[in-house]
């Protein structure tokens, strides 16, 4: 599941394949990019801003994608076999003499000026692997709606941008307390967006998420993707319920006794 960690990996490696170079070959399988052509274009940058990745190119241009729940951009070797899904989920192809970049199942893909990126990204917090990362400004847009459950407001990319499920998850426990207490009766606010930068900074340079500090397999996460399983602190099995608003619920996890129950929450 891409978070901003698996963004910011993803930018280094297609900036590391693509920018200063021109492209050979410029392949947009969405409707609406049918007919554009990149090809001559030099890649000036490829830039992660929370979960969107901007790919500058020559004339002022940015193809802006998101990967949100199973995108995914490979980069390849010339004559190197393609692997990352069949071919009628690419959605892009961009290549030059030395490498080729393809993204699969994109579900954001479109073709801006470069200078009106800020329609795209301009709405969200500070980045937590960015370069406008600012803890306190992270903290007071957590703050700003005082009765918003905090796992809602993490998943929130206004409020600081990068955190998905899986850190959400992995932060309420780290602080030990339920995804549903209210921003405001959160002890010690200013810890989280530390941690949250702790975290994200810790995982950006691996592709395993590691939150215990233990790297053996299955030894990775605390609470995320193990429900009914017993809590590595405690022992006791680990809940999860959907949390959000109506349509855009997400499965939570947590441990019931090192993260006492909120009466708001959760269902059940």
């Amino acid at each position: 599941m891409p978070e901003g960690d698996t963004v910011w990996r993803t930018a280094q490696r297609l900036h590391g394949a693509l920018a200063g170079e021109p492209l050979t070959r410029s392949d947009l399988r969405v409707p609406r990019l049918a007919t554009v052509d990149l090809t001559g274009r030099r890649v000036l940058d490829v830039l992660p801003r929370g979960k969107h990745l901007l790919t500058r190119v020559e004339g002022g241009l940015t193809l802006h994608s998101h990967l949100r729940m199973d995108g995914s951009w490979r980069v390849f070797a010339p004559g190197e076999r393609w692997r990352g899904g069949p071919s009628h989920q690419i959605r892009a192809v961009l290549a030059n003499a030395a490498h080729t970049a393809v993204g699969y199942r994109l579900p954001v893909l479109e073709l801006l000026r470069t200078a009106d990126e800020g329609a795209v990204v301009g709405h969200l917090g500070p980045d937590l692997l960015g370069p406008d990362w600012d803890a306190a400004e992270a903290l007071r847009r957590l703050l700003a709606d005082p009765a918003r459950p905090l796992g809602e407001a993490l998943l929130d990319q206004r409020n600081l941008a990068g955190i998905g499920n899986v850190y959400k998850s992995e932060l309420c426990f780290l602080l030990r307390v339920s995804p549903w207490l209210p921003v405001a009766e959160l002890p010690a606010p200013e810890r989280l967006p530390t941690l949250a930068k702790k975290l994200l900074e810790a995982n950006k340079g691996r592709s395993t998420r590691i939150t215990t500090a233990d790297a053996r397999r299955d030894h990775q996460l605390w609470v995320y993707g193990r429900a009914g399983r017993p809590c590595r602190r405690c022992g006791t099995a680990l809940r999860t319920a959907d949390q959000g608003t109506p349509g855009q619920e997400r499965p939570t996890y947590w441990c019931p006794r090192c993260q006492p129950d909120h009466p708001a929450g959760p269902p059940g």
